[in-house]
């Protein structure tokens, strides 16, 4: 393996880690799901344009005007996305809640076929069928304990941050010649913007006064690191690893997220709740794996 490859590998391990922890980060910020989001689109735009700026780069206003349509979708979904995320997290324990939003490569594979008029092969539909499986088992339906403390909630939430990231992951198929930081920049400002109106209809800004020092910082880590930093780490691993190599090496997200919701938070999942977590992620990465070695 080359030195550029390895890199690449820890910078993508590094930004998986990172996501992996927002749901804890996201325990201790008494602030709307609304306005997290908006802090973390501003917050995270601003650090990219850092990024380019500093890199002696300029965004690509060409580009960004031919495919100005599905990137404004896209962002919006993006912001929706984010809100019913935090939501989620708030209602149901991270691990549930990251388990329903990582269905969303299901729900692309469903799509596929009539939106982007690609096969549906014999191992996507049993990938497909055994990941909602897993989501039963996850949900708790089985053992009465979906509702449980609001879990229901959270868990209807999290299948919609889950819908709208499957929207921003088929949207992204018709975004064309545009490099992965001139589409990031674009989409986390509209998803920023999108989000700003209904913040300050259904909050306000004084939620901001009651922040303590350690919950500002807190915060401020939302939007730096797990998304000015991640989506820095993320991107620029790209260049050097083949989609196979980052699709697998996303699960890190969701795996680590679940460990870190026992280890800190004290969640417990359950047997069921671990079968399924295994169902879901390994069909989803099942499905990407195309079992070619070079």
């Amino acid at each position: 393996m080359g030195q550029d490859k390895k890199s690449a590998i820890i910078k993508l391990s590094l930004a998986m880690l990172i996501f992996g922890s927002i749901g804890v980060f996201r325990r201790y910020i008494p602030l709307s799901s609304a306005w997290m989001a908006c802090v973390r689109g501003v917050i995270g735009t601003v650090f990219l344009l850092v990024v380019v700026a500093t890199s002696k780069k300029r965004v690509d206003q060409k580009a960004v005007r031919r495919n100005l349509l599905p990137l404004l979708i896209s962002g919006t979904a993006i912001g929706i996305n984010w809100i019913l995320l935090f939501e989620a997290y708030r209602y149901t324990t991270v691990a549930i809640a990251t388990l329903c939003y990582y269905m969303a490569p299901v729900i692309v594979i469903l799509l596929a076929p009539v939106l982007l008029k690609e096969k549906m092969t014999v191992k996507k539909s049993v990938c497909a069928a055994v990941a909602v499986l897993g989501m039963l088992l996850v949900s708790g339906i089985f053992d009465g304990g979906a509702t449980a403390g609001g879990s229901g909630k959270g868990i209807i939430f999290g299948l919609g941050a889950a819908c709208f990231y499957a929207t921003a992951m088929l949207t992204n198929k018709f975004i064309k010649d545009i490099s992965a930081y001139d589409k990031t920049i674009v989409q986390l400002g509209v998803a920023a913007a999108v989000v700003l109106p209904y913040s300050l209809i259904t909050g306000g800004v004084q939620e901001f006064t009651t922040l303590t020092v350690p919950q500002v910082l807190l915060l401020l880590a939302v939007g730096i690191v797990h998304t000015g930093i991640a989506y820095w780490l993320y991107f620029g691993s790209m260049d050097k690893l083949s989609g196979q190599t980052i699709a697998v090496y996303s699960y890190i997200d969701p795996a680590f997220a679940v460990v870190l919701s026992v280890a800190v938070l004290g969640e417990n999942p359950g047997v069921l709740g671990i079968i399924g977590a295994v169902l879901i992620l390994g069909s989803t990465l099942i499905s990407e794996w195309n079992g070619k070695k070079k």
